[in-house]
């Protein structure tokens, strides 16, 4: 079954970044919607879809999220059925931007974006996926708050990663990027706003 997708963005962008979801947020979900204001706004093209088990949630299916591997054949069809033209960065928001770096280099991809990336359970960091990220071609950038439990900072430091990955630290943002104001400074807003405007520059150079 071919995805639907939500469009938004100019259609004359150079740059396309197809989304996928978190493991259990949808597309339409606040954070995703969120992410897409906030890239848009900066002249991005964005198109989100989702995964079948997500989209049966919406007809009352009660299915858990699959093991992340087994969605690469969806990614794959996403990216078939959207036909891109211009420029295409692929990626998604935790879950999403996992499977996405699974078949960056196999798609030959322009870049990678993920937003929040697990790079481990929570809970279980000597569990790692990063083992495909140390090989990994495709340019690529991470949106990573620095207290993420799926990987901090300090974590994140210490693992071997490929040189095409540059990480995009948001000060005291968690899974979604949200800081503490009291502790920060920052609001979400501002987060998102910085983020977007990292990713149209680094977008620009690809």
């Amino acid at each position: 079954m071919s995805p639907n997708f939500l469009l938004d963005g100019p259609d004359a962008a150079k740059a396309t970044l197809l989304l996928a979801h978190g493991a259990g947020g949808a597309m339409d979900s606040a954070a995703m919607q969120a992410l897409t204001e906030a890239l848009a706004g900066e002249g991005l093209k964005v198109a989100r879809f989702e995964f079948s088990y997500m989209a049966a949630r919406r007809q009352g299916a009660r299915k858990p999220p699959p093991k992340a591997e087994t969605l690469i054949p969806e990614y794959r069809a996403a990216i078939a059925a959207l036909g891109a033209k211009g420029k295409l960065i692929i990626g998604g928001k935790s879950m999403g931007g996992r499977i996405a770096s699974m078949v960056a280099d196999e798609v030959k991809a322009d870049g990678l974006l993920c937003i929040g990336y697990p790079f481990h359970p929570i809970g279980k960091p000597d569990q790692l996926r990063t083992a495909h990220l140390a090989k990994l071609h495709r340019p690529t950038l991470i949106a990573q708050g620095t207290r993420d439990p799926f990987g901090t900072r300090e974590e994140v430091t210490n693992y071997d990663l490929s040189s095409a990955i540059q990480i995009l630290w948001m000060e005291d943002g968690d899974h979604d990027l949200r800081p503490r104001k009291s502790v920060s400074g920052f609001t979400i807003k501002n987060h998102l706003a910085s983020m977007a405007r990292e990713v149209r520059e680094w977008s620009a150079k690809l």
